[in-house]
């Protein structure tokens, strides 16, 4: 391999990239995915960058192929790839807690539940262990990029505290985002304390009255987020199933937490599989 690497260099002078160590990654990368042509097409979307870094920090074909069409969807770079790998993004997507089956057009679904993730890591606040909702959105707005980075998806930033006037009166959505490929609002509720049942019925009223208000011709209807310090999945499941808008709960850390007990909660590789393949219409849209 040191022969072959040093005649290529000497054959193709000032290209990079043929080195002995790249040599044997590009063998290794050829031998993983010869027998896998759902993956193959895939591989030609990204840059060889990301593709060894995903070729190296996943074993599992699955996990692969997630990462793949996520990475060519959103255009992920490589620090944003670096960092949805670190966080576990596969494992927080698939376990994710939406009603986004039953609100959500057909056509946006695939993409609305890539939307939003089971959990969040915001160790970028430095923030206290300790914090009130008001501290801990405010840490959001002033490290912006970073918390949109974090969200993993095409999510531009519309405001915070944004006002809502219904009968008179004065509401206030905590974070308002616009998500580009969805072309929808998004409503954002910071809690710090565990999942609440009634969280539900308010952020139904806030996706209501944007909804009416807020939503410009040719927009999706309005989606939330709600994102706890922490929730029982049943009591999310329960609350859930009677919302008549498209919600989703999530938690978060303010310190880095790589939930490996995740792996053990997935689905099976077949439903992994049968997601992937609803999946398959985000780089085709």
């Amino acid at each position: 391999m040191e022969t072959l690497a040093q005649d290529l260099q000497q054959e193709f002078p000032g290209r990079n990239g043929f080195s002995a160590q790249n040599l044997w990654f590009m063998r290794q990368f050829y031998s993983s995915y010869v027998d896998q042509p759902n993956l193959q097409p895939l591989v030609r979307e990204i840059s060889w960058t990301k593709n060894l870094l995903i070729f190296s920090r996943c074993k599992d074909n699955l996990e692969r192929e997630f990462y793949l069409r996520a990475t060519a969807r959103y255009g992920w770079t490589k620090a944003v790839l670096q960092h949805q790998l670190d966080n576990k993004s596969y494992e927080k997507y698939l376990l994710n807690q939406t009603n986004f089956d039953a609100t959500v057009p057909d056509r946006i679904k695939a993409q609305a539940v890539l939307a939003v993730k089971d959990s969040y890591t915001f160790d970028f606040l430095e923030l206290a262990e300790e914090h009130s909702e008001l501290e801990l959105e405010q840490a959001l707005v002033q490290n912006l990029r970073a918390f949109l980075t974090e969200l993993g998806g095409a999510f531009t930033f519309v405001g915070n505290q944004y006002r809502l006037v219904v009968g008179g009166q004065d509401y206030f959505v905590d974070l308002l985002l616009f998500h580009r490929g969805l072309r929808c609002l998004v409503a954002i509720e910071l809690k710090i304390g565990e999942f609440k049942p009634e969280h539900k019925g308010k952020m139904e009223f806030y996706l209501e009255a944007l909804d009416c208000q807020e939503k410009m011709a040719g927009e999706n209807p309005p989606i939330g987020m709600i994102i706890c310090r922490s929730k029982n999945k049943t009591v999310v499941e329960y609350a859930l199933r009677t919302a008549s808008r498209p919600i989703g709960v999530a938690t978060y850390t303010v310190v880095p937490q790589l939930p490996e007990a995740y792996r053990e909660q997935l689905p099976s590789p077949e439903a992994i599989a049968a997601r992937l393949q609803l999946w398959q219409g985000l780089n085709a849209d």
